[in-house]
């Protein structure tokens, strides 16, 4: 996780970011079990409770008000793309095609990594007050409306 910027303190940067703490611990469990012989897909599903609800809360929320952001558009586009792709890989992981972990651990910490140290200190710099308000609504709705808990 980054703290130089300082963007971890925007709350729904910060929880963002907590998220992919969690989802990085839960990879882990999910290569334990694909190489110790474990469970491998109820680890998968562990990772998917908390994939699924993370990416869909960063859509609507912080990625849709970026996305009309000329300088963020593409950016944004690529990282949604690259939330299907995780979505992807974790499905087929669970369904029994193990060869994959190592792409999907891969992809999982190179997307995080240009969510934490690109796109989140971007959007701290570059978005304003009002901005940060709807997003905020944007992801808080999104949240009661899936019954998704915040992570504080």
């Amino acid at each position: 996780m980054c703290s130089y910027c300082g963007c971890d303190s925007i709350t729904v940067i910060g929880r963002f970011m907590a998220e992919h703490v969690e989802i990085v611990n839960a990879c882990g469990q999910l290569r334990r079990a694909v190489t110790d012989g474990g469970d491998v897909p109820a680890r998968a599903r562990d990772l998917a409770h908390l994939l699924g609800p993370h990416t869909q809360s960063e859509e609507v929320g912080l990625f849709s008000v970026m996305k009309r952001r000329d300088e963020f558009t593409e950016h944004v586009n690529g990282l949604c793309g690259e939330h299907r792709s995780l979505d992807e890989l974790l499905a087929a992981i669970a369904a029994g095609d193990h060869s994959l972990m190592d792409t999907f651990e891969v992809a999982l910490r190179d997307h995080i990594d240009k969510e934490d140290n690109g796109l989140f200190p971007a959007a701290a710099l570059g978005l304003d007050g009002d901005e940060w308000t709807e997003i905020d609504g944007k992801t808080h709705e999104h949240d009661h409306a899936t019954g998704v808990p915040h992570h504080h």
